[in-house]
């Protein structure tokens, strides 16, 4: 791996397990483990039947405060802030104010009106940031703690059993979160939000990088009675793409606005300011010119990205954006951006290396983990 690459502080217990590392927005992460529960499948179906601890320290870490911080970020980001309050966290959008296209989607966590927490993707960390500094207002400050704080994502049906055992709270409600102390660390704080990149019941924890390898030894041991298994970003990407979540990069980008990723829910569009509004207004009442939509093999095809959509062998109307097998469902699935107006019962086929694979549309989740407590 090359020097360069940042290192979460969980590294040496990655090595440790086996685990194949790969690039990610500028980090050296697991890709997948060795070992009996290993591997991207087996890694994947433990989250879906039991529990799974990810590493995603890679993952951003800003903190903005002073005196109305929250409607500071209210009046920047895309999603309402005033829908929720302290101790909530929110899904929205960091939004150019010029095209409307997403420079980044990240979780906003309310502290309070003078503190809030945001997390964003590894690569875009450092542009949100200059963003958000370039616009506060005197007395708000925008401080960067990328390489402060370690995520773990603990996820799965038995993920409140898990931290239970290591004295976490557990069970509060979805999209919230709790500052706790952990006893494997004295004097060491933990943020448990309940929320997650799987579908599946679960929480991100975010502690001091000096902190996280004895948490993460405390829930790998705790959760060895409930078929733990340790997983890297492959299975977290399957995971995803299963249920529909949008991976920056790939399904949104500086090119891709809100309105065409069907991302309006986490727009406040009755809100007098946000980044872009003016535009993603236009191109909502207009309508855009694209839609992301979700594709299921009918045959044996696994689709990947940039591979080609069509609604007639002569007539291309976009590409993929995510693709990959699904281990829960045995078929290939994808996340595509196409045309607006295609009829949404038409077949459409996907060139899979050279060959016109065909694909029906769905709607979203891939996975149904709603049958499952949330």
């Amino acid at each position: 791996m090359a020097d360069e690459l940042l290192r979460s502080p969980l590294h040496e217990r990655h090595e440790a397990l086996g685990a194949k590392f790969a690039e990610f927005g500028g980090w050296s992460m697991p890709l997948e483990y060795a070992g009996e529960r290993g591997g991207v499948v087996k890694e994947h179906t433990a989250v879906r039947t039991a529990v799974g601890l990810f590493d995603v320290s890679h993952l951003g870490k800003a903190t903005v405060s002073g005196p109305g911080a929250a409607a500071y970020v209210n009046a920047t980001l895309s999603n309402d802030l005033a829908k929720i309050g302290p101790g909530r966290a929110q899904y929205t959008l960091c939004c150019d104010d010029a095209t409307g296209g997403v420079v980044d989607d990240l979780i906003a966590y309310y502290q309070d009106d003078d503190h809030v927490l945001l997390v964003p993707n590894a690569a875009n960390t450092a542009e949100v940031v200059r963003r958000l500094t370039e616009g506060a207002p005197e007395g708000i400050s925008v401080i960067d703690q990328h390489r402060d704080y370690a995520v773990l994502a603990l996820q799965g049906t038995s993920s409140d059993e898990v931290l239970q055992a290591v004295g976490l709270p557990a069970g509060h409600g979805y999209m919230s979160f709790v500052e706790s102390g952990f006893d494997g660390a004295e004097g060491v704080g933990v943020v448990v939000c309940r929320t997650g990149y799987t579908g599946e019941r679960g929480y991100e924890l975010i502690i001091e990088n000096d902190a996280a390898p004895a948490l993460w030894d405390a829930l790998m041991a705790a959760g060895q009675s409930f078929g733990i298994a340790a997983c890297g970003l492959g299975a977290r990407d399957t995971l995803r793409t299963e249920m529909g979540y949008p991976l920056h990069g790939q399904d949104i980008s500086l090119d891709v606005t809100p309105n065409e990723a069907r991302l309006g829910w986490a727009v406040g569009w009755s809100k007098e300011a946000f980044w872009g509004r003016d535009v993603l207004l236009e191109e909502r009442e207009q309508g855009p010119r694209r839609r992301l939509i979700a594709l299921k093999a009918t045959g044996r095809g696994i689709p990947r990205p940039h591979m080609g959509v069509s609604l007639t062998p002569d007539v291309l109307i976009g590409e993929i954006t995510s693709g990959t097998f699904s281990p829960t469902l045995k078929q290939g699935v994808a996340l595509a951006l196409v045309s607006a107006g295609i009829d949404p019962e038409a077949e459409l086929g996907v060139d899979v290396r050279g060959r016109r694979e065909a694909f029906q549309q769905v709607k979203l989740p891939f996975v149904d983990t709603s049958v499952r407590e949330q």
